[in-house]
C-alpha cells in the first residue's frame, strides 16, 4: 500500500508492506538516522519526533505516520561543506554534542539529539534532572551520559543567549604533593539569566599533569574527526547501505541446550516463493575454526562449525535462509522441520568435570581442546616462589570464594554483516567488527577462499566492547552469498544478541592469602573456575588474563594461579572489555578489604604497602603471556599512590570513612551510607605480539591521508591517532583525512582489543609521520637553498602548516607538496611504519564509591563513583574521560543490575533491555574522572592505555561500600536487593 505523510518538512509517499514498522519503512527509503537497536521500543536508537514528540519507530507501524509530521536527525541540521554552496547551519544541539565530546560510537546520538530537541522546544531552561529524564529513553553503552547531559545544558544556555565557557583552556592542574582539598561549597547554582549555565558544561576532567613541555595538538580536547558525520546521522554504519538485489539472511536457532539433529526437512522452506537459499549442516563445508579474533596462531579451542549436526546451547545455529524480504525469511524459518535427540545438559560449571557428565564436544575434528572427556576447554597452571612456604610463614591466612555472573556486552548496534561479490568476483564482507584482518584470515578456510579473494570493510562501529572481536555471523552471511550469488544482509535481533552471541565469562574465584601481622602479603593463591559456555572461544586467554593482571597488583614473593575453563550448555562466553580482569578484581579487592578490616589496617595504606611500584618487575610477565612464552618486563611508571591520594581527597575519604554520623541519613533511619574503594591495574597491548601499522600520504594542498588498520569503535582512536600525526607534521587535525580498517587499502592492524590502539597504532602513526616529516624537510631544504642560503634540513621545524628555517624563512606545506608532485625531483611524499612492542606498561587506578542501602528492602543505590587513573599522558582528555565515565557505568551495571538469567532448560529468561537492566541517563550515579599523568617512555608522547581499566574497580568498590554501610559481605555479583536483604536477615538473626 502507499502512504503519504510529512517527513522533515516535505511531503513524501512510501510504498509499504502490511505490518511494516516505521523504522523499516524509513530505512528502506534511505532515511538511515533512526537505527535498529532492539525491536521492543526500549533502547531509543530508532527515535523520531512525531509532531514534535519522541517516539520509538521500531514499535510504530508505518501506516500510523499518515497525517503526522515525522522528524528524523536528517531534518535537524543543514548540509555541511557543499562546495560553492557552502554549509547550512547545524542545530545548536549538534554543535554542543561535537564540542563537549558527547559522541563516542555515535549510534545513539541521533536519538539523543531528537529527545533533547523535543525537551528544549518545550522548556528553554531545563534542570539537569529534566535533561536526564528526557534522555532516559535513549540507552547509551559508551558515554556514561555525563557529556550528553552537558551538551544539552550547554545548548539550552546558548539558545537562551547566555555565555558558555569554551571547551579547553588550561589542560591541567599542577602535580600536588598530597591530597587535593575537598571542594568548597560554591553556593547555589547560577540561574537562567545570570550569564552562566545551570550546571557545568565543560567536559574536561581534572588532570594531574606529567612534567613535560606543552604540545600543539596532543593533550588537547580536539573534536572527534568523525563527529560531524555522526551528529548528522550520515550513513556511516554497516547497515546504512542499500544494494540492488540484496537479500535478507535469517537463522533458525536451537530451542534446546544440548541435542543432536537427527533429521531436518527444509523442503517446505525451499519451496516458499521469495526464498533463494536454505542451508543446513549438510550444505556447507565442515571446517573447525575459532570465532575468537586473535593473532595467528589462534591459541584457543577450534570447536566451531558454520552449521553442525549437534547444538550445544539454546540459540546455537541450526539452519540459515536468504529471502527477498525479512517477512519471507521468517516464514521460511517457521517451515523448517527439525527432529532433535535431546541430550542431558550441563548448566553449572561446577558440574562440568564430574564423572558421568555428558560430553559437550565429543566430535573428533575439533582441536586445541584440553580434555574433551572432562569438558575441559583449557587449563593454565603457574607458580612463582612457593605459596606453601609463604603460607607457613604467614601469621594469618584468609580464604574464600567469590562469583562474577554472566553479563552481556550489549552494544546498542547489533551484529550486522553485508556480503556480496564485487566486479572482480571477490567476496566483500562489510561488517561491524573490531578485527577486520583477523576476520579475513579466519574466514578464508571456512569459506574455501584464499585471503586475497576476501575484502573486509569495517565501517563505523556502534559499540563493541569485545563482543565484536568475534567472527560471529560473517561466515554464515558469506555462505548465503556464495550460494545465491546475491548480496545478503544479516542482522541479529536484540534477543539473538543475548541468546546467540557472546557474554562475559562467569567465574568462581577462590583466593587464599597469607599475611604477616604488619600487613605484608607473603603468599597469594588463586583458583579460577571459568565457564566458557558451549564454545571455547577466548577460553584460555581470558582466564589467563585474569591471573596475569589481578595476581600482579600485589607483588607477593609467592604467587600461584590455576584455572580450569570448562564447557557448559549456555551461550558461549567471549571477549568483553577488561577481558577477564574485572572478574579477578571483583574477587581480589573484596578479599583485600576483608583482610584490611579483619586486621584493623587502613584499607588504603594496606593496599599501597603491598602494591607493585615503579622499578619493580612485573611478577607474572616472565611466566605467562597469552599462552606464549613470557618475558620479563619492568614497571617504568606507576602513579597508583597519587591516584589513591587524589581519589580519596575527591570523595572526602578522611571525613567519611569511620564517621558514624555520615553513615546515617537524617530523617531516614532505614537508610545507611557506605564508602568503599578498590585499586586496580590493566595492561597496554600484548607484548611481542600485537602489531599495528599506519600509512600517511601528502596531497597537493598540503593535507594528508592517514590510513590505519586500527578500528575505532567509539573510543576516539581515529581522533587520537590523527592528533599524534598532526603534532609531528605541524598542521591541525582537520588537515587529515583519516580512514581506518579496510583490508584492501589500510595497512595491517591486529584490531581494537587489549587496550592497545593508542599505544601500538599510535607509535606506528608517529613513526610514519616522522618519516613523512623527514621527506617534507628534505624538499623544503632544497626550496630554501634555491632561493637563498643553504639550510640544514635537520634544523627545519614544522608548525602552522609550514616548514620553517632557522633564519625565519618559511614555505607552506602546500608549496612543498606542489613542488614535490609537480615541479622538481617529482615524487610522492608518503610513508608506512609498523610497530610491535616488547613491553606492556600497565595503567593503574584507584576507584572510590559511595552508596546508600535501604535496610528494609536491601536496595543498593550507587551515589558516587570517582576514578583516578594513571594512563600515562592523556592524548585527548575529552575522549579519554568519556572512556572512563562509560566504563564506570558498565562496571556498576555488572555490580548492581546486570545478569543473564537462565531457566532449568538453559534458556535466557531476560533477553531484552528492561528485564536486562543497563543504566539509563536518569539513574546513573555522580561520576568523576581524575587523570594522574605519568610519562611512559615506551609510549607515543608518554601514553599508556585507558579504555579497559574503568571496568575493573567499580564493582568491588561498590561491594566494599555496601559492607561499610550495613556490615554484610556480598561475594557474588550482582548486588540484588534480595541478596542484601537476606544477608542482613542472617546477620541479625
Amino acid at each position: 500500500m502507499e502512504i503519504s505523510f510529512l517527513l522533515n518538512g516535505e511531503n513524501v509517499t512510501f510504498t509499504i508492506r502490511p505490518g511494516q514498522t516505521l523504522l523499516a519503512a524509513l530505512r528502506e527509503n534511505g532515511v538511515v538516522g533512526p537505527k535498529q537497536g532492539c525491536e521492543t521500543g526500549e533502547c531509543g536508537a530508532c527515535a523520531v519526533l512525531v509532531d514534535g514528540q519522541p517516539m520509538n519507530s521500531c514499535v510504530m507501524l508505518a501506516a500510523q505516520a499518515v497525517g503526522h509530521h515525522i522528524e528524523t536527525i536528517e531534518g535537524v541540521g543543514g548540509e555541511q561543506q557543499r562546495g560553492w554552496r557552502g554549509s547550512e547551519p547545524l542545530h545548536v544541539l549538534q554543535h554542543a554534542f561535537v564540542e563537549t565530546g558527547a559522541i563516542q560510537c555515535g549510534y545513539c546520538t541521533p536519538g539523543m539529539i531528537l529527545a533533547a530537541k523535543a525537551l528544549l522546544d518545550d522548556n528553554a531552561s531545563p534542570t539537569e534532572d529534566e535533561v536526564r529524564e528526557a534522555l532516559a529513553g535513549v540507552l547509551c553503552r559508551c558515554t556514561g551520559y555525563i557529556k550528553p547531559v552537558q551538551a544539552v545544558l550547554r545548548a539550552a544556555a546558548v539558545l537562551r543567549g547566555e555565555k558558555v565557557p569554551p571547551i579547553g583552556g588550561d589542560k591541567a592542574l599542577p602535580m600536588l604533593p598530597g591530597l587535593l582539598a575537598p571542594p568548597e561549597d560554591s553556593g547555589p547554582p547560577a540561574m537562567a539569566g545570570d550569564g552562566f549555565t545551570l550546571v557545568k558544561t565543560t567536559s574536561l576532567p581534572t588532570i594531574i599533569v606529567a612534567p613535560e613541555k606543552p604540545l600543539a595538538y596532543v593533550g588537547k580536547p580536539e573534536p572527534k574527526v568523525d563527529a560531524l558525520k555522526l551528529v548528522q546521522g550520515n550513513p556511516a554504519f554497516t547497515d546504512d547501505i542499500e544494494m540492488r538485489g540484496m537479500l535478507v539472511g535469517k537463522l533458525l536457532l536451537s530451542p534446546h541446550a544440548h541435542a543432536i539433529i537427527r533429521h531436518i526437512d527444509v523442503s517446505k522452506a525451499r519451496a516458499l516463493p521469495g526464498i533463494h537459499a536454505v542451508l543446513t549442516h549438510k550444505d556447507v563445508p565442515r571446517v573447525a575454526y575459532t570465532t575468537a579474533g586473535q593473532s595467528d596462531p589462534e591459541p584457543g579451542p577450534h570447536d566451531n562449525f558454520s552449521l553442525d549436526y549437534k547444538v550445544r546451547w539454546v540459540g546455537d545455529r541450526v539452519a540459515a535462509v536468504a529471502a527477498e524480504t525479512e517477512e519471507i525469511a521468517l516464514q521460511a524459518i517457521d517451515l523448517i522441520d527439525v527432529e532433535y535427540e535431546v541430550l542431558p545438559a550441563i548448566l553449572d560449571p561446577r558440574d562440568s568435570m564430574k564423572a558421568g557428565m555428558p560430553i559437550i564436544h565429543d566430535e573428533e575434528d575439533s582441536w586445541l581442546v584440553e580434555d574433551k572427556q572432562r569438558n575441559l576447554a583449557a587449563m593454565i597452571d603457574w607458580e612463582l616462589g612457593s605459596v606453601q612456604k609463604g603460607f607457613s610463614e604467614a601469621d594469618h591466612i584468609f580464604e574464600d570464594t567469590y562469583y562474577s555472573p554472566k553479563v552481556q556486552q550489549a552494544p546498542i548496534e547489533n551484529h550486522v554483516v553485508v556480503t556480496w561479490w564485487d566486479e572482480d568476483d571477490r567476496l566483500v564482507v562489510r561488517t561491524s567488527t573490531q578485527v577486520p584482518f583477523h576476520a579475513r584470515r579466519i574466514l578464508a578456510p571456512v569459506l574455501g577462499l584464499p585471503e586475497k579473494r576476501i575484502r573486509v570493510i569495517k565501517p563505523r562501529i556502534g559499540g563493541g566492547f569485545g563482543v565484536k572481536q568475534e567472527i560471529l555471523i560473517e561466515d554464515i552471511c558469506a555462505h548465503l552469498t556464495i550460494v545465491t550469488g546475491r548480496p545478503v544482509r544479516m542482522v541479529y535481533t536484540r534477543e539473538e544478541e543475548f541468546a546467540a552471541s557472546r557474554t562475559r565469562h562467569n567465574m568462581f574465584v577462590t583466593l587464599k592469602t597469607g599475611v604477616k601481622n604488619d600487613g605484608t602479603i607473603v603468599a597469594n593463591e588463586m583458583y579460577l573456575l571459568s565457564d566458557t559456555g558451549g564454545s571455547g572461544t577466548h577460553a584460555m586467554t581470558v582466564a589467563g588474563n585474569t591471573g596475569h593482571k589481578a595476581m600482579a597488583l600485589y607483588n607477593a614473593p609467592n604467587i600461584k594461579f590455576h584455572t580450569d575453563i570448562v564447557y557448559t550448555n549456555k551461550v558461549p562466553s567471549g571477549a568483553y572489555r577488561g577481558y577477564g580482569v574485572p572478574q579477578g578484581f571483583w574477587a581480589l579487592e573484596i578479599h583485600m578489604e576483608r583482610i584490611a578490616r579483619a586486621l584493623g589496617l587502613d584499607p588504603i595504606g594496606f593496599r599501597l604497602k603491598n602494591a607493585i611500584k615503579a622499578g619493580d618487575e612485573h611478577p607474572v610477565s616472565k611466566i605467562w603471556s597469552e599462552g606464549r612464552e613470557g618475558a620479563a618486563e619492568t614497571i617504568h611508571t606507576c602513579g597508583l599512590p597519587e591516584c589513591a591520594n587524589q581519589g580519596a581527597a575527591a570523595i572526602r575519604w578522611s571525613e567519611r570513612y569511620n564517621n558514624p554520623e555520615w553513615h546515617q541519613v537524617s530523617g531516614s533511619p532505614h537508610l545507611r551510607r557506605g564508602i568503599g574503594l578498590a585499586m586496580v591495574m590493566q595492561g597496554t597491548a600484548i607484548p611481542n605480539l600485537d602489531m599495528g601499522a599506519a600509512s600517511i600520504k601528502m596531497n597537493d594542498d598540503g593535507s594528508f591521508n592517514l590510513l590505519v588498520g586500527a578500528t575505532d569503535l567509539g573510543t576516539g582512536s581515529d581522533t587520537v591517532l590523527t592528533q599524534m600525526a598532526a603534532e609531528v607534521l605541524g598542521c591541525p587535525p582537520e588537515d587529515f583525512i583519516t580512514y581506518s580498517s579496510d583490508t584492501d587499502f589500510t595497512p595491517f592492524d591486529k584490531g581494537a582489543y587489549a587496550s592497545s590502539t593508542t599505544y601500538i597504532s599510535g607509535r606506528a602513526t608517529v613513526l610514519a609521520a616522522e618519516k613523512v616529516a623527514g621527506q617534507i624537510k628534505a624538499v623544503a631544504a632544497r626550496m630554501f637553498s634555491k632561493n637563498g642560503g643553504p639550510v640544514d634540513e635537520e634544523e627545519i621545524l614544522l608548525s602552522d602548516r609550514s616548514a620553517w628555517a632557522s633564519d625565519g624563512r618559511s614555505v607552506s606545506l602546500r608549496e612543498v607538496a606542489l613542488n614535490s608532485l609537480h615541479h622538481e625531483a617529482q615524487h610522492q611524499i608518503m610513508a608506512t611504519a609498523s610497530y610491535v612492542s616488547p613491553e606492556s606498561p600497565p595503567p593503574f587506578a584507584a576507584q572510590y564509591a559511595t552508596v546508600t542501602v535501604d535496610t528494609g528492602t536491601g536496595q543498593v543505590t550507587v551515589d558516587e563513583l570517582i576514578m583516578a587513573v594513571d594512563g600515562g599522558v592523556i592524548i585527548n582528555p575529552v575522549t579519554a574521560s568519556g572512556q572512563v565515565e562509560g566504563g564506570m557505568v558498565q562496571a556498576a551495571g555488572y555490580a548492581v543490575t546486570e545478569e543473564l538469567a537462565y531457566d532449568e532448560q538453559g534458556r535466557v529468561v531476560n533477553p531484552r533491555f528492561g528485564p536486562y537492566w543497563i543504566y539509563r541517563a536518569d539513574d546513573v550515579p555522580e561520576l568523576t574522572t581524575i587523570f594522574v599523568e605519568t610519562y611512559e617512555e615506551t609510549g607515543p608522547y608518554g601514553a599508556k592505555a585507558v579504555a579497559e581499566i574503568p571496568l575493573n574497580g567499580a564493582g568491588p568498590a561498590i561491594a566494599n561500600a555496601v559492607y561499610d554501610a550495613v556490615g554484610v559481605w556480598i561475594k557474588d555479583a550482582p548486588l540484588y536487593p534480595e541478596k542484601v536483604w537476606r544477608a542482613l536477615q542472617e546477620a541479625n538473626a
